[in-house]
């Protein structure tokens, strides 16, 4: 690498953006397509999302080091000198400041020209976690020194705080496009199996087919990992669909206001006797349709949809014990067996006083759950939703809502 080279001059920033979708697109395409289909969407779209990310640099300056030599300049083409020959190198003894600046994020951003820039760029070495500025003459100066390294900071910082702007708009697309990206070839994807299935015959196994699909490195960053996923032949699962999902939780809430007008006829029931009045009012609604789910007991599990032999609704009913019982609660859901995109709930009735003291406590302790992955939008006061993954599986994720009840106590 030559010394003193100019920053900021290589490649245009519209360019290394281009390249940076243009590559992650291709990933994508390239990724197993049963490692794709096994993995969650927002997860993988995570590490495509870390993985070009751009991390422009940001100088330690201080923490700048400075050191001083001897050397000799060249001093044919000063004007101030009587030089015979200037054709060849005329050298007298002179002095070299060099100015060791440390700096954080990627090296290469300090190659890129953002989208505003001078004709004169900052000069300096790059090296891997430091930047390099040589100050030399026959008759230095401090005060001269100090002025042309603050120049230089000062110009660097200004090329840095444009890039910043660049790459902050590209960064914030990432995740949406790796998303969007990743759904549209899940949809393909799963639309050439169906059609493949339909034909009745059986699937042939391609000689070298990839199992498993290993990430390049990323130069000069912390490589991110891919999540961890099977990539055994992916198998779509019964689901729930929002639409209906959130109809059970209406009906929910509205037999909740059934409560709230005739407190006295609910004040001794437990919880066994106020989950029979929800069922009673979701077979109301589900009982006998097409699709055959009905809602029924099994074992301890208190409101439970079936698909075939797939749980794809499961909801329990506690009255509020304190954030170990939720907790609890949240275990035995994750614990009632495999499933994928199934949603749940947690019924909570409150009979203590003080509610407010219950609905900070129930974020906290979700979050706090080593499933816990991510919040989902669409909370009210009163209602939670949030993204868990299986017990033994972090692809396989299931949406969470928990509902919390403030049950009147007649006076």
């Amino acid at each position: 690498m030559r010394d003193r080279q100019y920053l900021f001059n290589d490649a245009d920033w519209f360019s290394v953006e281009r390249n940076q979708l243009q590559k992650m697109g291709e990933e994508i395409t390239a990724v197993n397509g049963d490692r794709l289909l096994n993995t969650a969407v927002d997860d993988l779209a995570r590490y495509f999302e870390s993985k070009f990310n751009v991390e422009v640099p940001a100088l330690i300056t201080e923490e700048i080091v400075v050191d001083q030599r001897e050397t000799k300049i060249d001093v044919r083409h000063d004007p101030r000198r009587w030089i015979d020959d200037r054709s060849r190198p005329v050298y007298v003894p002179g002095t070299e400041v060099e100015v060791e600046i440390p700096f954080t994020g990627d090296a290469e951003v300090f190659r890129v020209q953002p989208t505003s820039y001078t004709l004169n760029p900052p000069r300096a070495e790059i090296r891997s976690n430091a930047l390099v500025l040589r100050i030399s003459g026959t008759d230095l100066s401090a005060e001269g020194v100090q002025q042309s390294i603050n120049q230089t900071i000062n110009d660097i910082q200004s090329y840095l705080s444009t890039l910043r702007t660049n790459a902050a708009g590209l960064n914030q697309q990432l995740f949406q496009r790796a998303k969007t990206a990743i759904e549209s070839r899940r949809q393909k994807l799963l639309a050439d199996r169906n059609l493949v299935g339909a034909l009745g015959f059986k699937m042939k196994q391609r000689d070298g087919n990839q199992r498993t699909f290993s990430a390049p490195e990323v130069k000069r960053k912390i490589a991110p990992v891919m999540p961890t996923a099977s990539s055994t032949p992916y198998k779509p699962e019964p689901v729930l669909n929002n639409e209906d999902y959130e109809h059970i939780l209406g009906v929910l809430d509205n037999m909740v206001h059934v409560m709230e007008r005739s407190p006295s006829a609910f004040h001794h029931m437990d919880e066994e006797a106020l989950r029979t009045h929800f069922l009673v009012q979701l077979n109301g609604h589900y009982e006998g349709q097409a699709t055959g789910e009905t809602f029924n007991y099994e074992g301890k599990t208190d409101i439970l949809v079936r698909s075939g032999d797939k749980n794809i609704f499961i909801a329990e009913c506690k009255f509020w014990g304190g954030p170990k019982k939720l907790t609890e609660t949240i275990d035995q859901l994750l614990g009632y067996s495999s499933w994928r995109d199934t949603k749940t709930a947690v019924i909570i009735f409150n009979r203590n006083r003080d509610l407010s003291r219950v609905l900070a406590a129930v974020p906290e302790t979700a979050k706090q759950h080593p499933n816990y992955k991510r919040e989902i939008a669409g909370n009210t006061e009163t209602r939670f939703r949030y993204c868990f993954s299986h017990r033994d599986d972090a692809n396989r994720e299931l949406l969470l809502t928990i509902l919390v009840f403030d049950v009147p106590t007649p006076q």
